[in-house]
């Protein structure tokens, strides 16, 4: 009778890696829990052009945290958060795992549960597509105007090329 660990323990450590609590969880947050989160952002919200100034208000606010960036996003991306975490003073690290594969593509965590609500930055609304109406309007302007007719066609013709336009367009969506 045996207080350690039995040889069946050595084996499966061997085979599956140590016991962990919580491995999707882990996965999904880049290696942490989500208790530790404290803010998190989609891969989709990396890519952006703007920085999110959330993530740097929450680095100055929690001084111990660690900056965990996936590591399938291109490094360009990871950089600008990586500089706001220099300037910062928290440690980041770049989480690459080829076997599953996350939506998060950013994490500020720390080493202890905080338990927060809400840890994903929400994404600003949009309008990246215009209103029918005014596309309509805008292809009148350029196409349509009887002050600037479109020389050696006639208003047949103009319809058709505005039509072969608008199918174009609503195939592209």
């Amino acid at each position: 009778m045996s207080l350690g660990p039995s040889l069946e323990d050595y084996l499966q450590k061997g085979m599956y890696g140590p016991k962990e609590t919580k491995p999707e969880e882990r996965r999904k947050f880049l290696g942490t829990l989500r208790e530790r989160v404290i803010i998190a952002l989609f891969v989709d919200q990396v890519y952006e052009e703007k920085i999110y100034p959330e993530i740097a208000m929450m680095m100055k606010k929690y001084r111990d945290a660690h900056l965990l960036l996936n590591g399938s996003i291109r490094y360009n991306f990871l950089s600008r958060y990586i500089q706001i975490a220099k300037k910062n003073n928290i440690p980041f690290t770049i989480v690459k795992n080829e076997a599953h594969d996350t939506d998060i593509g950013l994490v500020l965590a720390t080493n202890y549960a905080i338990e927060k609500k809400e840890i994903f930055v929400k994404k600003e609304a949009t309008h990246s597509a215009p209103i029918p109406a005014q596309k309509k309007r805008l292809f009148k302007k350029l196409f349509i105007n009887k002050k600037r007719k479109l020389p050696g066609r006639t208003k047949r013709k103009r319809r058709n090329i505005i039509k072969r336009l608008f199918q174009k367009l609503k195939k592209c969506r």
